[in-house]
């Protein structure tokens, strides 16, 4: 097999990652990435930076690894999803891209947001998704708007840097709300809802297919050699899904990255939108996935770890090896809002049942069962559709044994966890850069890691983590009610 190169394009950083002939990674870079919050509820990135962080990366890669860079032969793009990235004439972007945890177009969204809009997208309108952001770009920056000659999503940006091509694929269209999910193409309809035509959007291909070819200018710059393809990719989950081999219904993964995901692929296009969990298109043909999205699981303890001033892995290092019975505090961890299943942008954090013997390791395990419950919401509001029998576990918070075993006898379901390795979102898109560079079937490409360990639901504990559960669901509409 050829050397790929896989770039994934994080809220917090870009990566790249060889892959070698074996499939397996051969050389790394990452670059910083900052983000922006200029008002209550907003999260920008300036697009120019994903340029300069891709920049420094390939040339980091020439400078460390330069006879592995000049035998890639494909390119795979990862990226985070629902970006607004608003493209001009020049090709330049017109305003800060506003990213997929920003909630200022609430509003926006909810006009959006009805049963035409579910049937063509599948979906609900999220303040997060890529719409309802235009929209709100058309009523308080209708200068900006007039002029946007295509709307990108954030790899996407970085794909025209690439290769000067406006190109999208399925799963990450899939999270914009002007895809007819089932068809697999735009929507002229929610497009005109938005008040912009089908010439504003990129041309859609599949994730395995060739979406263009690296610029003469490029290769030569960074060592590469000519006629490298660049696959359409993937957004970042149905990426990591792609890494870490899931693609057939039953399984599944768990990441547990700033935001929770949990992500089943389904056998065939199954929308549920008024359980609020996702229908997008996969990243390889024919195939769809749900997907249950938490915005703050490992940010959860990236919030207590700042508020107690004591590094995440400490927290929850200091836990016991076994996980116990559910304590008396508990955490709802809507620090951003909240979208599976509850759809509230507005709906923030809370943290209650606290004593006075209550301590650092007691407020480490309420952070961590709330994240595992809100886990579980994600898990219901799709059983009926694609339940898996087996997760695995990705993200930084998989890192902690005790979180796994404590989600496993949450979900009551297994949770396995890969050797250690690069399996993320990388290493997914170098594996669609390979289908695009040799045409093989995905399904000999995107196997499944490795085991290093697994852990099975504790029955012991099914009853008491049950009854909690009921008491976390129960907090939601008594905040909501406060909130109003």
């Amino acid at each position: 097999m050829p050397y790929t190169l896989g770039l994934d394009l994080g809220t917090s950083s870009l990566k790249a990652l060889i892959v070698g002939e074996d499939g397996k990674p051969v050389a790394s870079a990452s670059e910083s990435l900052s983000v922006e919050r200029p008002a209550f509820g907003w999260s920008e990135q300036n697009p120019e930076s994903w340029i300069v962080a891709c920049e420094a990366v390939l040339s980091r890669l020439k400078s460390e690894h330069p006879d592995a860079l000049a035998k890639v032969a494909g390119i795979g793009l990862s990226g985070h999803m629902h970006g607004a990235t608003l493209v001009g004439e020049d090709g330049r972007p017109l305003r800060p891209c506003i990213l997929w945890n920003d909630t200022r177009s609430a509003k926006e969204a909810a006009e959006l947001d009805d049963a035409e809009a579910r049937a063509i997208t599948g979906n609900i309108v999220f303040p997060g998704f890529t719409a309802p952001k235009l929209d709100w770009v058309r009523r308080h920056e209708p200068e900006i708007f007039d002029k946007v000659s295509v709307v990108l999503l954030p790899k996407d940006y970085l794909r025209l840097w690439l290769t000067g091509e406006r190109v999208s694929e399925m799963s990450d269209a899939a999270g914009t709300a002007w895809l007819d999910t089932g068809g697999r193409d735009w929507s002229d309809r929610m497009l005109e809802r938005t008040h912009l035509t089908r010439s504003q959007m990129p041309r859609l291909v599949e994730g395995t297919e060739v979406s263009g070819t690296l610029r003469g200018e490029l290769a030569e710059r960074f060592g590469l050699g000519r006629g490298v393809v660049v696959a359409g990719g993937a957004g970042d989950n149905a990426a990591s899904a792609c890494g870490v081999g899931v693609s057939e219904p039953g399984s599944g993964f768990l990441s547990l990255g700033t935001s929770g995901v949990l992500f089943t692929p389904a056998a065939g296009y199954d929308p549920a939108p008024d359980t609020a969990i996702h229908t997008f298109c996969h990243a390889l043909p024919g195939l769809w996935h749900q997907m249950g999205v938490t915005l703050s699981a490992a940010g959860s303890i990236d919030w207590l770890s700042k508020l107690l001033k004591e590094a995440p892995g400490d927290l929850t290092g200091r836990l016991p090896q076994e996980i116990s019975a559910p304590g008396r505090e508990m955490f709802l961890p809507y620090l951003s809002g909240e979208r599976t299943p509850h759809n509230d942008a507005e709906i923030r954090g809370v943290l209650t049942g606290l004593q006075s013997d209550t301590d650092r390791d007691a407020l480490t395990r309420a952070v961590m069962e709330g994240v595992a419950f809100s886990m579980r919401d994600c898990l219901e509001a799709g059983a009926a559709n694609a339940r898996p029998t087996r997760l695995v576990a990705v993200g930084a918070g998989s890192r902690s044994p005790y979180w796994l075993s404590l989600l496993a006898t949450v979900l009551d379901t297994q949770v396995v966890l890969p050797e250690a390795g690069d399996f993320g979102a990388a290493l997914g898109a170098a594996r669609l850069g390979l289908c695009a560079a040799t045409g093989d079937d995905p399904a000999t490409i995107m196997t499944m890691p490795p085991i290093a360990r697994s852990f099975e639901p504790k029955a012991e504990l099914r009853a008491e983590f049950g009854e909690a559960y009921r008491r976390y669901r129960d907090l939601y509409p008594a905040l909501r009610a406060l909130a109003s």
